[in-house]
């Protein structure tokens, strides 16, 4: 059992009585079975029963969110900062960052991934804070692992960033970013508008934190992590002055001369300006975003501007913090990046409709009263670029007014779509006004990024201190796909906009067949989103785009007949397609295949046997690898919750049909009904 971070529990508690009510025509059909259809509709009753019964009693679904231990090292790191320390928090959090330690002496930052420079320098950290000593043998295995890569100077600007909060790195030897960014308008380059939400979230803080440069006193040093103890934090060579990056280098450099000699009245005025922004978009649960790395930044900048730990807007923003762990039972702490309630529900109920649940279950009808009570109706960042919009959409987190995101938009739609609910003009005013809402944020190109309209201003990514993962959010193949499937439900597939998106979609197909994934693991999940959306749109299954994916999908089949790629395909061309076979990503290849006319193929007959063999008794999956990505091989997530959403879906579209399919036959056959009538 897990524990969420509410209190409650996942699989226990209570429920409403009818949520665990399974069809019973389900159950019989799977009696007996033996081939490969009466395996399909065994495994899908068995996992319609173990989703509906983690439903929370409120109508949503929440799977864990995992990453890596950076998250629990810098929650340490923040509380030894801020001086609310405890040890029962001290000690769980070490046990887990503990159990992640690889025999090498290393942190990866994905299930099974190499080790990496800094998760190891901030786990070290965070076990020296643990009271773990220099000389005990996991210990030396990591600074050893460490000092051969290069020590501290080789990890990211954040990691030391948070080893210059205690002395430990020079604030001199940091990249610039001064607070009189907050002052650059919304037209000019490199305004805080350029950067994508979750970035812009995370530098506005940490220009406060750059100017203040704050030294807490170091419990230890740390001299056992330089690799060169005479020279800890050598500077790096320039690149050429006419390059991007030797001007941003000597643009940092100047940014340090002018951090010697600012204004002090005006930086006054700045930080005091980046104050403001930070408290305004404090949510109503005392979170920023709905993710923890900017409500860490924003909790310390603000205490540095003078506001006390018992001030409301510090107190709310602690408590949401602690909002983030997730307690084990064998007493380990994790602390999740993020909540992924809005994202989790509606893959769920798509998952249980598409499975065969009624439309009219009461476990989906309360779900969508939950999603309908989480549309969003307050204007945010996006309003910066498309001020006529009215507001709407929804976010991927329990609270998150600020930044609705597209994904999750369409994917609610095409769910409260599903369900058969009591009042469906409230169902369809919410559609109507999160329609317009995802339309008004289609970006020049005619595609759709997650958060923004045409964030796609390349100089972010130049400056020095962004070493670290996406800093802006240019329209990706799987959020354009799932908005174009939207579309095409709501009737819009020949509207201009829905067939510039589509010649978008073709347009980025690679010469393999595959789309690449940006929010998934990755040219299996941008298959699996765009060739079903394709299809919805109206391309016939032997368009040649839809036949090149179908051929990469099956040359890239494992021999047990799932489907798995590794993270390691975002930087290495022999692991695109490849990896450990995964329930999520057979699920995708699955889904893509079915969408293609493939249902009686045998690539797609193998996948579904595979999703059958692997499921486990209580009907769930298991999967340990990271198939979600934040940040493209930087920062990677496994969902808890994919591993059951998607083979259930993909399970109810083998026995089932694709749903566009079945309700273009029902429109055929009312049709027909009309016309022997007339």
């Amino acid at each position: 059992m897990t524990a969420t971070t509410d209190g409650s529990a996942q699989g226990v508690g209570p429920r409403a009585a009818a949520a665990t009510q399974v069809p019973g025509a389900l159950v019989a059909q799977s009696a007996g079975a033996s081939d490969v259809q009466g395996a399909a509709r065994a495994a899908a009753a068995r996992s319609i029963e173990h989703l509906l019964s983690r439903q929370d009693a409120q109508g949503w679904w929440k799977g864990d969110l995992e990453t890596n231990v950076t998250m629990d090292a810098e929650d340490l790191l923040l509380r030894q900062f801020l001086g609310i320390q405890d040890e029962r928090t001290t000690r769980a959090a070490g046990l887990f960052i503990r159990g992640e330690q690889g025999e090498d002496g290393s942190w990866a930052t994905f299930y099974g991934g190499p080790g990496d420079v800094s998760a190891t320098v901030e786990a070290y950290v965070a076990l020296r804070l643990a009271g773990d000593l220099p000389d005990q043998a996991h210990m030396a295995r990591a600074s050893a692992w460490i000092r051969e890569r290069g020590g501290i100077a080789a990890s990211r600007v954040f990691t030391r960033i948070w080893l210059a909060l205690f002395g430990w790195w020079k604030w001199d030897d940091l990249p610039q970013l001064p607070p009189e960014l907050i002052f650059l308008p919304k037209w000019f380059p490199l305004n805080i508008y350029d950067f994508g939400c979750w970035a812009r979230q995370t530098i506005v803080p940490l220009t406060v934190v750059s100017a203040k440069r704050p030294v807490r006193p170091a419990p230890f040093a740390l001299d056992e992590l330089h690799a060169d103890a005479r020279n800890p934090s050598p500077h790096r060579p320039l690149a050429p002055a006419a390059s991007w990056d030797g001007f941003f280098q000597r643009a940092d450099l100047a940014l340090h001369a002018y951090h010697k000699v600012a204004p002090r009245g005006l930086r006054r005025v700045a930080m005091n300006a980046a104050a403001r922004w930070i408290v305004e978009r404090q949510e109503n649960d005392g979170c920023w975003g709905g993710i923890q790395p900017p409500a860490v930044y924003s909790v310390i900048a603000l205490h540095l501007l003078g506001y006390d730990l018992g001030h409301p807007v510090m107190r709310a923003g602690l408590e949401s913090l602690d909002r983030f762990a997730v307690w084990r039972e064998d007493g380990a702490r994790m602390i999740e990046a993020c909540q992924s309630p809005v994202w989790d529900t509606c893959l769920a109920v798509i998952a249980l409709a598409d499975a065969g649940l009624p439309a009219d279950h009461p476990a989906l009808v309360k779900a969508a009263d939950w999603m309908l009570d989480e549309e969003i109706t307050r204007r945010g960042d996006w309003a910066v670029r498309r001020p006529e919009l009215a507001p709407s959409g929804w976010a991927f987190e329990f609270h998150n007014d600020t930044y609705p995101d597209i994904d999750d938009t369409a994917e609610v739609i095409l769910a409260l779509r599903r369900i058969s609910h009591p009042d469906p003009r409230r169902v369809d005013a919410a559609v109507a006004r999160a329609g317009r809402w995802t339309m008004g944020m289609q970006s020049k190109n005619g595609a759709w990024g997650a958060f923004d309209a045409d964030n796609t201003s390349p100089l972010p990514n130049r400056l020095p201190f962004c070493d670290f993962g996406e800093v802006v959010d240019p329209p990706s193949a799987d959020v354009t796909a799932h908005v174009v499937e939207m579309l095409a439900h709501e009737g819009g597939a020949g509207h201009p906009r829905t067939r510039k998106a589509v010649q978008w979609l073709l347009a980025e197909q690679e010469p393999s067949g595959a789309w690449f994934g940006r929010w998934g693991v990755n040219y299996v999940y941008g298959t699996g989103s765009v060739v079903p959306a394709l299809v919805a749109a109206g391309l016939p299954a032997s368009h040649p785009a839809i036949r090149r994916a179908v051929r990469w999908l099956e040359s890239v089949q494992r021999d047990d007949g799932g489907w798995g790629e590794d993270l390691r395909s975002y930087r290495e061309e022999q692991w695109i397609g490849r990896g450990v076979s995964t329930a999520s990503q057979t699920a995708w290849a699955l889904l893509a295949l079915l969408a293609a006319g493939e249902r009686e193929g045998k690539a797609a007959e193998r996948g579904v046997a595979w999703l059958a063999e692997t499921q486990q008794e209580d009907g769930s999956w298991d999967e340990p690898h990271f198939t979600g990505t934040g940040f493209p091989w930087d920062f990677s997530i496994n969902y808890h919750l994919y591993r059951q959403v998607f083979p259930l879906t993909a399970l109810g579209r083998y026995l089932h049909g694709e749903p566009f399919a079945r309700r273009a036959a029902r429109r055929a056959g009312a049709g027909a009904g009309a016309r022997e009538g007339g």
